[in-house]
């Protein structure tokens, strides 16, 4: 590793030279796009409440240009000026496109937010964010959006505007932004960002309950879709399914933003129900999805019942290790190759099994580096270990984060610019990275390290088992102990005894064995798809001795 202190300066400028960061705004993919192809659909919007038959509005790029324009002028006409957050806080509605890209157009960053988010989470990160604008539904799975930000209003002293899809008034979406007044602003206008200054907030998704805002800009959100394309030979031919949340960084940019840099359609769903979902898919011919291991297991079982086979031909699956029960069902079922990917909302895209490597690589690996970025295993004195050893991952390249915002000390980048993500991998000798664990997450049973990916992965291969995480809990003797936390498949049974006899029929060695076996009807998970192990710790403590 370089002993060379990071210059956010100097890595700029090695990507650029590199060929990595483009110096494109997401206003230059939209305009590449409408020059090419102004008549083809970009958005094909679905919304269960209006059910699966048919979409409720496509637009085209020429009208996604038209309606950015509009929502752009009446953003800055209510006073939303460069380096200004805004907030959208929708779900895959065609409304959060068009209110992403009129955003980014006038220099404003966009937060996109979850919509599962509450008066708690909200309180903290539209004030520390200073947020000026929130875009929210005004009803969604139920709960009342409008009624919450009206009761919060009066803790943000800096929101001037919530502006409500499907809402009334003056503050309604269509009213605010697209019938507004003031003038439409066209591509490029003066206030417009650099491309390396911020131009996206996410906060982290809270495996470790404490969000902290991750800033990109257009360049490594940019470079990050250009890697996604190159391994995965993407078109202007393909068509992208839009399920994976757009308030996450895997929805934002591997399918909002993607589908628009390559100038393919993106059919949007904004309830994930996989009957639904392989019905859309077929029909409007989807050959591309990026989405966490749960939908992809809900497609599998969606087709084995009878539903109609999508036509997909490549799939990202993200946000935990992909069981190999899984890859083998997506084969046979689908015929589908599904690759791996490693990523996370400080580094976007980290590593990718190519497709041509999928069957073999997928269920054992979470792919290479992708384009642009690099990997490493070190030791806990950041010196690198030999291929096959399991040590910390680090991460460096043209999708890393700015840092984290009003906190740059919590960046923990190390000299040369390697980021350390906290997880646990090993390499083998063509570069694939598996992951193994996190520093958290390490089980150290009477100083022995238990290898928990692997234990997982031979809980999951029993029939009786719908999903599992392992997780370690504090005891007098040994250190540490091991609490399996276990969904079943419905209908079935099982215990502790026949979970140490199948591990043992299994070969795992019985110090690896858990000691407690806890049954539960759902993970607690974050939106990409990743177990909230900190909340299963916290479950698992009454067996502390």
């Amino acid at each position: 590793m370089s002993a060379k202190k990071f210059d956010p300066v100097a890595h700029g400028r090695e990507m650029r030279e590199q060929g990595y960061w483009l110096d494109l705004t997401f206003d230059d993919l939209l305009t590449d796009a409408v020059k090419k192809f102004p008549d083809k659909n970009a958005v094909v919007a679905y919304r269960a409440d209006a059910g699966s038959e048919k979409p409720v509005r496509t637009i085209t790029f020429k009208e996604l240009e038209d309606l950015v324009a509009k929502a752009a002028g009446a953003l800055r006409g209510l006073g939303v000026k460069k380096g200004d957050v805004v907030a959208l806080m929708l779900p895959n509605w065609w409304e959060f496109v068009v209110a992403t890209y009129a955003a980014a157009r006038i220099g404003a960053v966009c937060n996109p937010l979850m919509h599962i988010f509450r008066e708690r989470e909200l309180r903290f990160m539209l004030g520390f964010a200073d947020t000026k604008v929130i875009i929210i539904p005004k009803e969604f799975r139920g709960f009342d959006f409008a009624k919450m930000m009206a009761g919060l209003r009066g803790e943000l002293p800096a929101l001037k505007h919530v502006i409500v899809a499907g809402g009334e008034g003056e503050s309604a979406f269509d009213k605010a932004l697209l019938q507004s007044d003031a003038a439409p602003v066209g591509p490029n206008p003066p206030e417009r960002l650099a491309c390396d200054e911020m131009s996206s907030l996410m906060y982290t998704s809270g495996t470790t309950g404490e969000p902290k805002g991750v800033m990109h800009c257009f360049n490594t959100i940019v470079a990050c879709t250009d890697a996604l394309g190159e391994r995965f030979h993407l078109t202007s031919d393909d068509v992208h399914h839009g399920s994976t949340p757009f308030g996450h960084m895997t929805g934002f940019t591997a399918v909002m933003v993607q589908a628009l840099r390559y100038g393919s359609t993106v059919v949007l769903q904004d309830i994930w129900e996989a009957n639904a979902g392989v019905a859309i898919m077929a029909r409007e011919g989807v050959s591309h999805m990026a989405a966490a291991t749960p939908f992809l297991a809900d497609i599998v079982k969606a087709v084995e019942a009878g539903g109609p086979k999508p036509k997909l031909t490549t799939f990202l699956c993200g946000g935990a290790p992909i069981p190999p029960v899984i890859v083998e069902k997506a084969i046979s079922v689908l015929d589908l190759n599904v690759s791996s990917l490693w990523g996370m909302t400080e580094t976007l895209g980290g590593s990718l099994t190519e497709p041509e490597r999928a069957r073999e690589k997928s269920s054992t690996t979470d792919g290479r580096a992708l384009n642009g970025m690099k990997l490493l295993i070190t030791d806990d004195d950041y010196t690198p270990l030999p291929l096959g050893e399991t040590g910390r991952f680090l991460v460096t390249g043209s999708s890393l984060f700015l840092g984290y915002y009003k906190r740059p000390d919590l960046a923990n980048i190390q000299p040369g610019g390697w980021f350390d993500t906290g997880d646990m991998a090993y390499m083998d000798e063509e570069g694939y990275i598996r992951i193994n664990g996190r520093t958290k997450d390490i089980i150290i049973r009477g100083g022995e390290n238990v290898p928990v990916v692997e234990i997982e992965d031979l809980l999951y291969r029993h029939p009786a088992v719908a999903d599992a995480a392992l997780v370690g809990y504090p005891d007098d003797r040994l250190g540490e102990r091991g609490c399996a936390f276990v969904v079943l498949q419905p209908g079935a049974s099982f215990d502790l005894q026949e979970m140490q006899a199948y591990l043992s029929k299994s070969g795992a060695a019985k110090q690896y064995w858990p000691e407690q076996i806890e049954f539960i009807d759902s993970m607690p998970r974050t939106a990409s798809g990743k177990i909230q192990k900190f909340v299963l710790r916290e479950q698992a403590k009454k067996y502390a001795s």
